[in-house]
């Protein structure tokens, strides 16, 4: 459980950016999503934007900031730092693992995240976005109500007393349509995002930090395009769950919205959210992994041909250490981060100096 608190805080400022910046498409796909009557099916979203900036101004576009940050900054930190760490113990693991030939020479400036097969991504991905989600559904319950023009809550306080007056169970309330949305999405992307950056810097090598940032903007964008499409008929059962009382279950949701909106009322505010997922996705990832890579950009990470006595390993990328012993200098090769490319260290060995030059030493 390495470097937890960089991805920590990594996603979290990344939670806190892309919040604050997209809050408004939350608010409006909220709006346009609740309620199943024929007129609400015609709601379109300039005539909600007229509603809210006449009720509330400008600011009322940004109503529901703070449960979304308290909601997302904790909610993205776990997320992305559960999903590095699991794909991490993943990566050790010969069903998962991507070979190490597979690590090109500017995996520096690619990616600093680790390496996993598609089918390894898809369920890294699915089982983080789970078990977070399951955590942080009370908070995403308060937020989904609070911007809810249904309830009409006041301040944050009054509608986090009324949901604990509500019973235990209620704090579960949308997990199960949640569960069936965010697992599918969370694979999906994250299958895409690794493997449009694969690609894209094979095509496009970055040199730069910068331009590594460009690069998972860009491929977070398309992966979030592509997941959000896939999942969105979950995402509008799921807000129903949450906003609305005579909505009691999953299937009698599901039936609802067909009964009274058809097969359209499965992709209500589906634009909004479109946009909204393409920007956070862009926003998120590149913040996250642009400050991982700034992490660790002071590490001398040395491109050499590893011998170890009489075995040949492959050539890749990694962390030396020196250490001082009394038959003189051995280095310390961690091919932790030869495989996983976080600085996880999951086996060392030693190479003489007879056998390799003696590289820059870095400090454990």
């Amino acid at each position: 459980m390495k470097n937890v608190g960089q991805q920590m805080t990594s996603g979290a400022v990344s939670g806190l950016t892309s919040t604050i910046a997209l809050q408004p498409f939350d608010l409006l796909k909220t709006r346009l999503q609740q309620g199943d009557s024929v007129q609400d099916r015609n709601v379109s979203v300039l005539k909600t934007i007229r509603e809210v900036l006449n009720s509330n101004g400008m600011r009322g576009l940004w109503r529901g900031t703070a449960p979304s940050l308290i909601r997302n900054v904790p909610g993205v930190a776990l997320y992305m730092t559960g999903l590095t760490q699991l794909r991490s113990i993943m990566a050790s693991s010969q069903y998962f693992t991507v070979p190490i030939i597979h690590n090109q020479p500017n995996a520096t400036h690619s990616s600093v995240l680790p390496k996993l097969t598609n089918t390894g991504n898809l369920v890294a991905g699915a089982t983080t976005r789970v078990g977070v989600g399951l955590l942080m559904n009370p908070l995403t319950l308060l937020k989904a109500r609070f911007e809810s023009n249904i309830y009409a809550y006041q301040t944050l306080s009054g509608a986090f007393a009324s949901l604990v007056r509500s019973g235990p169970t209620e704090l579960l309330r949308g997990v199960s349509a949640a569960s069936l949305r965010d697992a599918p999405y969370a694979g999906i992307f994250v299958v895409f995002y690794e493997a449009l950056k694969r690609n894209a810097s094979l095509v496009v090598t970055p040199t730069s930090h910068t331009q590594s940032s460009i690069l998972h903007s860009g491929a977070a964008a398309v992966a979030g395009a592509l997941a959000t499409l896939a999942t969105h008929p979950f995402d509008v059962t799921k807000l129903q769950v949450r906003t609305e009382n005579q909505y009691l279950s999953f299937a009698s949701t599901v039936q609802t919205i067909w009964r009274y909106r058809g097969i359209r009322g499965y992709f209500d505010g589906a634009s909004l959210r479109l946009s909204r997922k393409v920007l956070s996705s862009a926003i998120g990832w590149a913040v996250y992994e642009f400050i991982l890579m700034s992490v660790h950009r002071d590490r001398d990470q040395t491109y050499v041909n590893c011998v170890i006595g009489r075995e040949q390993r492959n050539i890749g990328f990694g962390r030396w250490t020196v250490n001082r012993r009394k038959k003189g200098l051995e280095q310390v090769r961690r091919f932790g981060e030869l495989r996983n490319g976080v600085g996880e260290t999951t086996h060392s060995f030693l190479f003489h100096l007879t056998n390799i030059p003696l590289e820059p030493p870095v400090s454990s």
